[in-house]
This record gives C-alpha cells, structure tokens and sequence, in this order.
C-alpha cells in the first residue's frame, strides 16, 4: 500500500507529548459506482487498498464508526488512517476534521458501511479504517507533578470493560491505563468503540511485567492503592500527600496475590450493608478515580 504521510507533534499534554509521533495519509479515493461518489479529486488506489476490508492489508487495521468516534480519531495526529467513509446526511460532520488531516472522504451509501462493519453496528453514516496506535512506554509519562491519577488493570481481559475504563479515565483526567501486555485485550473496534474516543487521548500502556511497572510508577511519585472488597479500610481512606495509582483485578479473582503486595495500601469502595450484588470493575474504576481525584483537589492541574 502506498501512503503519503506526514508527521504531526502533539500539544495536548505531557504524556501524550513523549509519545511515538504519528502520521497521517492522504485518502486514496474508490472509483465512483452506484453506492460510492468520490468527494474532491480521485487519487489512484493499489489493487490491495481496493479490497475494502482492513483485514485485507494486514496491519490489525480496524473499522470505527460513530460521530464521536470517528471525530477523536480524526484529532489524533498519531492516529494513522487509511480510509474515511461517510454518507451523504454525515458528510458536513467531518469534513473541517478531515481536511486538517489532508483526508478527502468517501461519499457512500448506508449500506456500504454497513457491509464492512456488519448490518447492527451503529454508525450514523460514519467509519474510518485506521491502524492501531503505537505503543507508549511508562518511562514516556510525566512524573507525579500535576497529581493526576493513574489506573493499572491486572488481568481485565474483556475489551468492553478496558474500553468503559478508558472512557472513565478520559473523563477524570488520568494519566494512562495500564495493562500487562499477555493478560489484556488487544486493541480492537470493540475496545475501542467501548471507549468512545477516550483510547485516542488517554494512554493504554501495555507491559510485560506488572510487579515492575508498578515499583517504576512508584518511582514517579505514586500511591499505589489496590481495590479489594476484603480490604478493611474504605477509600475514604485514600493518601493526600502524593497522586494515586489505582490497581483494580479481574472480576471474581481480583488482584494476583504479587500485584497485591506490590501495591502501597489496599483500599474498597465503600457499599451499603446487607447490599446485593456489586459493581463490576469499570463502574469499580470509575468510582475509585473519583475518590482519588477529590482526594487531592488542590494538586491537580489542567
């Protein structure tokens, strides 16, 4: 496949600043046909491109769809694009986004849409074939100065949850999220969907050794508190003189007996007695990043 790409620095924050930069490609265009009318000048496509799914180059591409979706990921100068598919009622809504990223979509049908990424997807008239993110290392985060928190999952392995958790994360201003690489989803359109934009501005790390990644966390200037229900302290309990890394276990087993010893003080959510049922760990998650934000309200920066 041919591109022409462009490298793009990022300016929204520290963390997203060390990372890998990005880059962006000039769309290729589908000849027009009854379900497709070019929009701006053709542009020649390889006989690989023209096979329309992802999967077809290779490169774990993935389909999003959604407004808001689609609309991040058009944001995200590392976020590399391969193809931009809107119908006729969609088009206005990406148009500014895809010509600051020199993409000229394509105009299709519903139906087209519909046959790449399956006929109950929800997508407003809009998809983008993208290729994952690069990685970014833990030694790319800032350090615990601007006293936002960080979120380390052990062993959540539904991409449904670590996309909600994203999501979470994105709205209380975490750092990143961080995963062991072997005991974690990879990145995908359902972690991502789930996400609802939050993967392309809130850091999903990933890692070999979590015991490790933690004690460098430490190193940052972290708390690392771990959630248990078998804890005996509830989070009201939570540390204020330094940001708070929260370490949240697979539903049912919860944190592997060496992540629970490398965490700094075990912490539960508070619930009310003789409660039925519990929360699941992205409501978990969310929960306990709300803690730890108000925890610490006069440390935390813009």
């Amino acid at each position: 496949m041919s591109q022409d790409m462009t490298k793009h620095t990022r300016s929204k924050g520290p963390a997203r600043d060390a990372r890998k930069t990005g880059h962006s490609n000039t769309m290729a265009r589908r000849e027009s046909g009854p379900d497709r009318t070019p929009v701006g000048p053709k542009v020649n496509r390889s006989k690989e491109d023209r096979k329309g799914s992802p999967k077809a180059a290779g490169g774990n591409r993935y389909w999003l769809t959604g407004t808001h979706p689609v609309l991040a990921a058009l944001a995200n100068p590392e976020r590399r694009i391969n193809r931009l598919l809107a119908t006729k009622n969609a088009l206005e809504t990406v148009l500014a986004a895809a010509e600051q990223r020199d993409i000229t979509p394509e105009l299709v049908e519903r139906s087209e849409i519909e046959r790449l990424t399956g006929p109950d997807e929800v997508h407003q008239g809009l998809a983008i074939d993208v290729f994952p993110l690069e990685p970014l290392a833990l030694t790319d985060l800032p350090d615990a100065q601007q006293g936002h928190p960080i979120l380390i999952l052990d062993q959540v392995t539904d991409p449904r949850n670590v996309g909600a958790i994203l999501r979470s994360a994105a709205v209380f201003g975490a750092v990143a999220v961080v995963v062991q690489d072997r005991h974690a989803p990879p990145e995908t359109a359902v972690l991502a969907k789930a996400a609802s934009g939050a993967l392309e501005t809130t850091p999903l790390v990933r890692v070999g050794n979590l015991a490790r990644a933690m004690a460098d966390i430490k190193q940052l200037g972290y708390w690392t508190v771990g959630l248990s229900g078998a804890a005996q302290e509830t989070l009201s309990a939570l540390p204020m003189d330094r940001p708070i890394a929260l370490v949240l276990g697979a539903e049912g087993d919860g944190m592997r007996r060496l992540t629970e010893e490398a965490c700094d003080k075990i912490l539960k959510i508070a619930m009310r007695p003789n409660a039925v049922g519990s929360l699941n760990v992205s409501n978990a998650a969310a929960v306990a990043l709300f803690a730890a934000v108000n925890s610490q309200p006069q440390k935390i920066e813009d």
